[in-house]
């Protein structure tokens, strides 16, 4: 997906829901701070969202423009109409949400989690796939070792076991640069 196809998924559900903002999360939320980031990340179909002030409107995203739309059809991308409570995310995450806001999205707000808080959340979800795509954020330097591991301390000991446990498959994956020197 593109930047472009997530602009265009934000002015069809603005349509749709006749709301103006949506929090984006999930792998397509890396277009807020990276509008061109490398193919290695941008190979989802789907974008993650919901309405920010109506979370329960998302069904209607996800009936009108989800997988198996004529929209999915015809664009070859789709939104997935999702809740608040689908990513696991770090405190205060909300202060640092990246704004999405042009004329190809129609006066719809797209508010796409910051790279660290989308790192931790794939982290939270520990699937291979997750940790592929973090250890790719590291690779091309989207996010800092010392910011992600700023959030992971200040994360409950319950789920802080988990996501270390994740970190640490990242560190040691063979997509990460050899160290400098």
């Amino acid at each position: 997906m593109l930047r472009a196809d997530l602009e265009h998924i934000l002015r069809a559900a603005g349509r749709i829901t006749q709301e103006r903002e949506f929090i984006v999360l999930g792998s397509q939320s890396i277009l807020g701070k990276v509008p061109h980031p490398p193919d290695t990340l941008t190979g989802s179909m789907e974008a993650d969202v919901y309405p920010k002030h109506a979370p329960e409107k998302a069904e209607e995203i996800d009936g009108a423009i989800g997988e198996r739309s004529s929209f999915h059809a015809q664009f070859g991308v789709y939104a997935h109409g999702v809740g608040p409570e689908t990513a696991v995310l770090p405190a205060d995450w909300e202060k640092r949400l990246v704004k999405i806001e042009n004329e190809n999205t129609d006066g719809a707000i797209g508010w796409c989690l910051d790279p660290h808080d989308l790192a931790y959340s794939k982290l939270a979800a520990g699937r291979e796939k997750d940790t592929a795509f973090v250890a790719e954020m590291l690779r091309h330097r989207f996010i800092t070792e010392t910011t992600l591991c700023s959030l992971l301390e200040a994360t409950p000991a319950d789920l802080r076991t988990r996501l270390e446990t994740a970190w640490t498959i990242v560190l040691r994956s063979k997509a990460l640069p050899p160290p400098a020197g």
